[in-house]
Protein backbone atom coordinates (compact mmCIF):
# COMPACT_ATOMS: atom_id res chain seq x y z
CA UNK A 1 0.00 0.00 0.00
CA UNK A 2 1.17 3.54 -0.71
CA UNK A 3 3.98 4.81 -2.83
CA UNK A 4 7.07 6.92 -2.38
CA UNK A 5 10.04 6.69 -0.09
CA UNK A 6 9.49 5.64 3.50
CA UNK A 7 10.14 8.13 6.28
CA UNK A 8 13.60 8.05 7.81
CA UNK A 9 12.31 10.00 10.81
CA UNK A 10 9.62 8.75 13.16
CA UNK A 11 6.68 11.09 13.69
CA UNK A 12 7.96 12.38 17.03
CA UNK A 13 11.23 13.45 15.40
CA UNK A 14 9.37 15.08 12.52
CA UNK A 15 7.21 16.98 14.99
CA UNK A 16 10.25 18.02 17.03
CA UNK A 17 12.07 19.27 13.94
CA UNK A 18 9.02 21.32 12.93
CA UNK A 19 8.64 22.86 16.39
CA UNK A 20 12.32 23.82 16.57
CA UNK A 21 12.11 25.34 13.10
CA UNK A 22 9.02 27.40 13.99
CA UNK A 23 10.17 28.51 17.43
CA UNK A 24 13.82 29.28 16.78
CA UNK A 25 13.98 29.68 13.01
CA UNK A 26 16.63 26.96 12.68
CA UNK A 27 17.37 26.25 9.03
CA UNK A 28 16.69 22.92 7.38
CA UNK A 29 20.42 22.35 6.88
CA UNK A 30 21.16 22.64 10.59
CA UNK A 31 18.23 20.40 11.51
CA UNK A 32 19.46 17.83 9.00
CA UNK A 33 22.84 17.78 10.76
CA UNK A 34 21.21 17.40 14.16
CA UNK A 35 19.05 14.46 13.11
CA UNK A 36 21.67 12.91 10.85
CA UNK A 37 19.52 12.94 7.72
CA UNK A 38 19.48 14.70 4.38
CA UNK A 39 18.13 18.24 4.08
CA UNK A 40 15.32 17.05 1.81
CA UNK A 41 14.13 14.73 4.59
CA UNK A 42 13.73 17.68 6.96
CA UNK A 43 12.00 19.75 4.29
CA UNK A 44 9.57 16.92 3.64
CA UNK A 45 8.92 16.41 7.36
CA UNK A 46 8.20 20.09 8.03
CA UNK A 47 6.03 20.30 4.93
CA UNK A 48 3.88 17.45 6.24
CA UNK A 49 3.64 18.44 9.92
CA UNK A 50 3.16 22.20 9.54
CA UNK A 51 -0.31 21.94 7.87
CA UNK A 52 -1.41 19.52 10.59
CA UNK A 53 -0.48 22.05 13.27
CA UNK A 54 -2.25 24.82 11.34
CA UNK A 55 -5.49 22.81 11.21
CA UNK A 56 -5.63 22.33 14.98
CA UNK A 57 -7.03 25.80 15.62
CA UNK A 58 -6.64 27.90 18.75
CA UNK A 59 -7.16 26.39 22.19
CA UNK A 60 -9.30 28.42 24.61
CA UNK A 61 -9.88 25.82 27.33
CA UNK A 62 -9.07 22.17 27.80
CA UNK A 63 -10.70 20.29 24.93
CA UNK A 64 -12.16 23.39 23.25
CA UNK A 65 -10.56 24.71 20.06
CA UNK A 66 -11.67 27.43 17.67
CA UNK A 67 -10.80 26.77 14.04
CA UNK A 68 -12.89 29.29 12.11
CA UNK A 69 -13.90 32.91 12.49
CA UNK A 70 -17.53 31.82 12.80
CA UNK A 71 -16.65 29.67 15.82
CA UNK A 72 -14.83 32.61 17.41
CA UNK A 73 -17.83 34.93 17.01
CA UNK A 74 -20.12 32.25 18.45
CA UNK A 75 -17.72 31.71 21.37
CA UNK A 76 -17.63 35.43 22.17
CA UNK A 77 -21.41 35.56 22.01
CA UNK A 78 -21.81 32.66 24.43
CA UNK A 79 -19.19 33.84 26.93
CA UNK A 80 -19.98 37.55 26.67
CA UNK A 81 -16.30 38.40 26.31
CA UNK A 82 -14.95 41.29 24.29
CA UNK A 83 -12.84 40.50 21.24
CA UNK A 84 -10.00 42.63 19.92
CA UNK A 85 -8.93 42.53 16.28
CA UNK A 86 -5.87 43.86 14.51
CA UNK A 87 -3.74 43.16 11.48
CA UNK A 88 -0.07 42.24 11.57
CA UNK A 89 2.54 42.16 8.84
CA UNK A 90 5.22 39.53 8.25
CA UNK A 91 8.14 40.43 6.04
CA UNK A 92 8.77 38.08 3.12
CA UNK A 93 11.23 37.84 0.28
CA UNK A 94 10.60 40.05 -2.73
CA UNK A 95 9.00 38.25 -5.67
CA UNK A 96 11.21 37.60 -8.67
CA UNK A 97 11.63 40.22 -11.36
CA UNK A 98 8.99 39.94 -14.05
CA UNK A 99 6.20 38.49 -11.92
CA UNK A 100 2.96 40.29 -12.64
CA UNK A 101 1.94 40.34 -8.97
CA UNK A 102 5.28 41.62 -7.72
CA UNK A 103 4.01 44.97 -6.44
CA UNK A 104 1.01 43.67 -4.52
CA UNK A 105 3.24 42.40 -1.70
CA UNK A 106 4.54 45.91 -0.97
CA UNK A 107 2.88 47.15 2.20
CA UNK A 108 1.46 50.64 2.11
CA UNK A 109 2.32 50.99 5.80
CA UNK A 110 5.90 49.74 6.03
CA UNK A 111 6.83 50.11 2.33
CA UNK A 112 8.38 46.64 2.50
CA UNK A 113 7.51 43.28 0.97
CA UNK A 114 5.15 41.61 3.40
CA UNK A 115 2.08 39.49 3.91
CA UNK A 116 -0.69 40.36 6.34
CA UNK A 117 -2.73 38.30 8.79
CA UNK A 118 -5.71 39.27 10.94
CA UNK A 119 -5.38 38.35 14.62
CA UNK A 120 -8.31 38.23 17.04
CA UNK A 121 -7.77 37.95 20.79
CA UNK A 122 -9.92 38.14 23.90
CA UNK A 123 -9.76 41.00 26.39
CA UNK A 124 -6.71 39.46 28.06
CA UNK A 125 -4.72 39.15 24.84
CA UNK A 126 -5.12 35.38 24.44
CA UNK A 127 -5.11 34.42 20.77
CA UNK A 128 -8.49 33.14 19.55
CA UNK A 129 -7.99 33.27 15.79
CA UNK A 130 -5.34 33.99 13.20
CA UNK A 131 -6.35 34.23 9.57
CA UNK A 132 -4.56 32.98 6.47
CA UNK A 133 -2.22 35.57 5.05
CA UNK A 134 -2.90 37.99 2.23
CA UNK A 135 -0.48 40.23 0.27
CA UNK A 136 0.73 43.25 2.22
CA UNK A 137 -0.97 45.79 -0.05
CA UNK A 138 -4.39 44.64 1.18
CA UNK A 139 -5.95 47.07 3.68
CA UNK A 140 -6.97 45.79 7.12
CA UNK A 141 -10.64 46.59 6.58
CA UNK A 142 -10.63 44.90 3.16
CA UNK A 143 -9.09 41.77 4.62
CA UNK A 144 -11.71 41.67 7.37
CA UNK A 145 -14.49 41.92 4.80
CA UNK A 146 -12.93 39.19 2.67
CA UNK A 147 -12.84 36.90 5.71
CA UNK A 148 -16.57 37.45 6.24
CA UNK A 149 -16.31 39.31 9.55
CA UNK A 150 -19.02 41.82 8.59
CA UNK A 151 -21.52 39.11 7.68
CA UNK A 152 -20.78 37.05 10.78
CA UNK A 153 -21.25 40.01 13.11
CA UNK A 154 -24.34 41.31 11.33
CA UNK A 155 -26.11 37.94 11.38
CA UNK A 156 -24.60 36.57 14.58
CA UNK A 157 -24.88 37.21 18.32
CA UNK A 158 -24.43 40.62 19.92
CA UNK A 159 -20.71 40.87 20.62
CA UNK A 160 -18.23 43.71 21.02
CA UNK A 161 -15.10 43.80 18.86
CA UNK A 162 -12.51 46.49 19.52
CA UNK A 163 -10.45 47.68 16.56
CA UNK A 164 -8.12 50.50 15.58
CA UNK A 165 -8.68 53.28 13.06
CA UNK A 166 -7.87 50.94 10.18
CA UNK A 167 -11.29 49.33 10.65
CA UNK A 168 -13.35 52.53 10.80
CA UNK A 169 -16.52 51.98 8.83
CA UNK A 170 -17.18 48.45 10.06
CA UNK A 171 -19.13 49.79 13.03
CA UNK A 172 -21.91 51.10 10.80
CA UNK A 173 -21.94 47.88 8.77
CA UNK A 174 -22.21 45.63 11.83
CA UNK A 175 -24.73 47.53 13.91
CA UNK A 176 -22.11 48.97 16.24
CA UNK A 177 -20.51 45.63 17.07
CA UNK A 178 -17.10 46.83 15.88
CA UNK A 179 -15.90 49.71 18.07
CA UNK A 180 -13.21 51.97 16.63
CA UNK A 181 -11.57 55.18 17.90
CA UNK A 182 -13.82 58.26 17.79
CA UNK A 183 -13.80 60.41 14.66
CA UNK A 184 -12.56 63.96 14.90
CA UNK A 185 -15.41 66.45 14.60
CA UNK A 186 -13.07 69.37 13.97
CA UNK A 187 -10.23 69.06 11.48
CA UNK A 188 -9.02 72.62 12.02
CA UNK A 189 -9.20 75.16 14.83
CA UNK A 190 -10.73 72.71 17.30
CA UNK A 191 -11.61 74.28 20.68
CA UNK A 192 -9.47 73.30 23.64
CA UNK A 193 -12.30 71.47 25.40
CA UNK A 194 -12.83 69.27 22.34
CA UNK A 195 -9.13 68.44 22.01
CA UNK A 196 -9.08 67.35 25.64
CA UNK A 197 -12.26 65.28 25.25
CA UNK A 198 -11.09 63.63 22.03
CA UNK A 199 -7.69 62.76 23.51
CA UNK A 200 -9.32 61.27 26.60
CA UNK A 201 -11.65 59.13 24.49
CA UNK A 202 -8.81 58.03 22.22
CA UNK A 203 -6.63 56.98 25.14
CA UNK A 204 -9.51 55.12 26.79
CA UNK A 205 -10.09 53.11 23.62
CA UNK A 206 -6.38 52.49 23.12
CA UNK A 207 -5.94 51.21 26.67
CA UNK A 208 -8.74 48.67 26.09
CA UNK A 209 -7.38 47.31 22.81
CA UNK A 210 -3.67 47.28 23.75
CA UNK A 211 -3.91 43.60 24.70
CA UNK A 212 -4.12 42.54 21.06
CA UNK A 213 -0.70 44.14 20.56
CA UNK A 214 0.61 41.94 23.36
CA UNK A 215 -0.86 38.88 21.67
CA UNK A 216 0.75 39.80 18.36
CA UNK A 217 4.07 40.42 20.11
CA UNK A 218 3.96 36.90 21.54
CA UNK A 219 3.37 35.57 18.03
CA UNK A 220 6.32 37.53 16.67
CA UNK A 221 8.56 36.05 19.38
CA UNK A 222 8.55 32.90 17.27
CA UNK A 223 11.51 33.33 14.96
CA UNK A 224 9.69 31.93 11.94
CA UNK A 225 7.51 35.07 11.97
CA UNK A 226 10.28 37.60 12.58
CA UNK A 227 10.93 37.42 8.85
CA UNK A 228 9.74 34.61 6.64
CA UNK A 229 12.54 33.50 4.32
CA UNK A 230 10.80 30.46 2.86
CA UNK A 231 8.13 30.19 0.20
CA UNK A 232 5.35 32.74 0.58
CA UNK A 233 2.83 29.97 -0.06
CA UNK A 234 3.71 28.51 3.34
CA UNK A 235 3.16 31.64 5.42
CA UNK A 236 -0.53 30.92 6.07
CA UNK A 237 0.23 27.48 7.51
CA UNK A 238 3.17 28.89 9.45
CA UNK A 239 1.30 31.73 11.16
CA UNK A 240 -1.75 29.57 11.92
CA UNK A 241 0.40 26.75 13.29
CA UNK A 242 2.21 29.18 15.59
CA UNK A 243 -1.07 30.77 16.68
CA UNK A 244 -2.41 27.34 17.64
CA UNK A 245 0.72 26.43 19.58
CA UNK A 246 0.80 29.79 21.35
CA UNK A 247 -2.88 29.59 22.30
CA UNK A 248 -2.36 26.13 23.77
CA UNK A 249 0.45 27.46 25.94
CA UNK A 250 -1.68 30.43 27.01
CA UNK A 251 -4.56 28.12 27.91
CA UNK A 252 -2.22 25.91 29.96
CA UNK A 253 -0.84 28.96 31.78
CA UNK A 254 -4.38 30.14 32.55
CA UNK A 255 -5.36 26.75 33.99
CA UNK A 256 -2.18 26.67 36.07
CA UNK A 257 -2.89 30.17 37.41
CA UNK A 258 -6.47 29.27 38.33
CA UNK A 259 -5.35 26.14 40.18
CA UNK A 260 -2.62 27.89 42.17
Amino acid sequence: MGAGAKHRLVFVDRLLATLVHLRHGVTHDVLACWFGVDRSTITRAIGEVRPLLAQRGCTVTAGVRLRTLAEVVEYLGVTGETGIVDGTEIRVRRPAVGRKDRDKFISGKSKQNAVKAMVLTDGDGRVLFCSPTTPGSCADITHARQLGLVRLLSDGPAVEILADAGYQGLGAQTGGRVVTPPHRKFKKNAPDWYEELHERQRKAHSSRRIRVEHGIAHLKNWRALARHLGHREHTSDTVQAIAGLLSQQQAADLISTQQS
